[in-house]
């Protein structure tokens, strides 16, 4: 009994050595590479935060979140008293403006010119007696009453007198022309400056309207109705279903195998059967450790490869955070990526 039972035992033996020789080739050989590579991520959109350019008090806000709007719809109003105010307040100091330039002459302008235009009479006034006493002496002279002295100092009194005359001429048209012409220009420069005011008023009264920049749904409405609101605050988070990408992540091992531009396929579970094909748009240059809500169909490893593979949406199946798999067609380890 005992011999049997040692007979079965070597002949097992024997069967289990022959197995592993036959076997073990097989069982050590390195696995070829798969040639397909599964991915599972997240729908994700290119998302534009819009808000006001002026600062004001929300009085309108007829949008909600999940709302699509077209280009050009009204997502929010701010209340206008005070630019309506500012508004008015120009267009009267564009209305004084234009009648100062009709005027032509300003008070201290014309000021000058009444100076110059009396420095002008009695430098005339002057002249004129300068050439009486001229002609008195002349006369006196000539009838022997008078000295060649006195006469020549009387003729060099009226040519002193013709200069200053006609210098007091020149500064008075001087005078003129120059308010006319340096006044007028004055007056053209302030009308021109309050009229760009007051377009510019004009513009931030527009600006008091926010509207869609473009094609979008209502991710999320950051403000709310009666807030008060600064610049650039953000007021609604626009995202666009046209365009939109898949956020996946790529082992180490498997990141030479994949480039950019590399044709993907995407299904989800809410459209079976149904393909959206992408692209690769970003590969990330840094390894980060793992999402936790990250699930491949491959082992988990420590660090990952961020990519964002780009979809067409226009029918606007695919929503954001919606769970999305991905298939990319991986190249052969002797095969260099196509750049």
């Amino acid at each position: 009994m005992k011999r049997r039972i040692a007979i079965v035992v070597l002949v097992g033996a024997a069967a289990a050595c022959a197995c592993l020789f036959f076997f073990r080739p097989r069982w050590t050989s390195a696995k070829p590479p798969t040639s397909v590579l599964k991915l599972s991520g997240n729908i994700e959109t290119h998302e534009s935060i819009v808000g006001f350019k002026v600062s004001g008090r929300i009085v309108d806000l007829p949008i909600q979140e999940g709302q699509w709007v077209e280009p050009g719809v009204v997502l929010a109003i701010l209340d206008t008293a005070d630019y309506r105010q500012q508004l008015a307040i120009d267009e009267a100091t564009v209305r004084v403006q234009r009648k100062q330039l009709d005027l032509g002459l300003a008070g201290t302008r014309r000021q000058q010119v009444e100076v110059a235009g009396q420095a002008l009479a009695d430098a005339n006034a002057d002249l004129a007696q300068k050439q009486l006493d001229y002609s008195r002496a002349q006369t006196l002279y000539r009838q022997q009453v008078g000295s060649q002295v006195a006469r020549d100092q009387a003729e060099t009194n009226l040519k002193r007198a013709q200069t200053v005359a006609h210098s007091a001429q020149q500064q008075y048209d001087e005078a003129l022309e120059g308010t006319r012409a340096e006044q007028l220009a004055v007056d053209r420069a302030q009308l021109t400056q309050a009229a760009r005011k007051l377009q510019l008023s004009r513009i931030y009264l527009e600006y008091t309207t926010l509207r869609s920049p473009k094609a979008g749904v209502i991710l999320v409405r950051n403000a709310e109705l009666g807030e008060v609101v600064a610049p650039a605050t953000p007021v609604v988070t626009l995202g666009d279903l046209d365009h939109v990408w898949l956020r996946a992540y790529v082992n180490e091992t498997d990141l030479g195998r994949i480039h950019w531009g590399q044709p993907v396929t995407v299904g989800t579970d809410s459209y079976p059967g149904k393909i959206y094909r992408g692209r690769i748009s970003f590969i990330s240059d840094k390894a980060e450790f793992t999402p936790k809500s990250v699930q491949t169909f491959q082992e988990r490893v420590t660090l990952v490869y961020r990519i964002k593979i780009d979809l067409e949406n226009p029918n606007h199946e695919l929503k954001p955070g919606m769970p999305a798999d991905a298939e990319i067609q991986l190249a052969s380890d002797t095969q260099a990526p196509k750049l």
